[in-house]
């Protein structure tokens, strides 16, 4: 009886090790599946070596990145002075274009960004006026034309062979894909931030052209980058409305001052 009962005990000790040892070491399968639940957080150090302008530069705090630029664009256009290097007669490929009475004038703006962008919980409209950084200095601008939202319709006539114009208060801007950019590091490039610290793409995406249908109501997606190969929120430029941006900020903006 003794005997029966120490063979129970031993098989009993058996079983709890094994247990024990099977709940505290996961299979491969469950160590993949906990690897790809892991949040990477989004650090756009990474791109900042990228920005090069006139007049173009940024700092960084514990939690952001603040860039001032003098908005100066780095290739020819009609909206120079006559006197400056860089000014060209129009040479694009819109049969309408059609120069608008402004100028490039140099401009002092300051664009603060998370230095890690999250999603926000609140989306936030863009608005007139500045709501990102293009890595050569120049600003983006959303898909409206001033003072009361209008398609760009017969404002897109006004673009220079660099796609951007200056406006009123001469602030040269880009509302769709800056042109000397693409043309410069590929239609896949990086090509910017915007307010909320996520990155801005042109319209080639793994050798495919990028449509609105492609993206979401921000006009953007998540997916591995160049730059970000773990995968990253960023936006694309199209070819159609919205071109830039679409329903708000993906992210919380920062502070843009002019």
């Amino acid at each position: 009886m003794k005997h029966t009962l120490n063979l129970y005990l031993l098989a009993f000790l058996i079983w709890s090790f094994t247990t024990s040892c099977s709940d505290s070491n996961p299979s491969d399968e469950e160590l993949v599946e906990e690897t790809d639940d892991v949040n990477h957080e989004n650090d756009i150090s990474v791109v900042l070596e990228l920005f090069e302008g006139t007049g173009l530069s940024y700092e960084l705090t514990d939690d952001s990145v603040i860039f001032t630029t003098a908005d100066l664009p780095d290739h020819e256009s009609p909206y120079w002075d006559p006197s400056h290097e860089l000014y060209a007669p129009y040479d694009g490929n819109n049969p309408d274009f059609n120069q608008n009475p402004n100028k490039i004038e140099e401009k002092n703006i300051v664009i603060t960004v998370p230095l890690h962008p999250t999603a926000a919980s609140i989306n936030e409209a863009t608005r007139l006026g500045p709501i990102g950084i293009s890595r050569n200095g120049v600003v983006f601008f959303n898909q409206y034309a001033g003072p009361n939202n209008q398609p760009l319709t017969f404002e897109v006539n006004s673009f220079d062979q660099g796609a951007g114009h200056p406006t009123g208060t001469n602030m040269y801007h880009y509302h769709i894909e800056p042109l000397s950019l693409t043309e410069a590091f590929g239609t896949d490039a990086f090509l910017g931030l915007l307010a909320d610290g996520f990155p801005v793409y042109g319209p080639m995406e793994n050798g495919k052209v990028i449509t609105n249908d492609d993206l979401d109501e921000f006009h953007g997606h998540i997916g591995s980058t160049a730059q970000f190969p773990d995968g990253i929120y960023h936006y694309h430029i199209t070819d159609a409305d919205p071109y830039l941006n679409g329903n708000g900020f993906y992210g919380s903006p920062g502070n843009i001052s002019q």
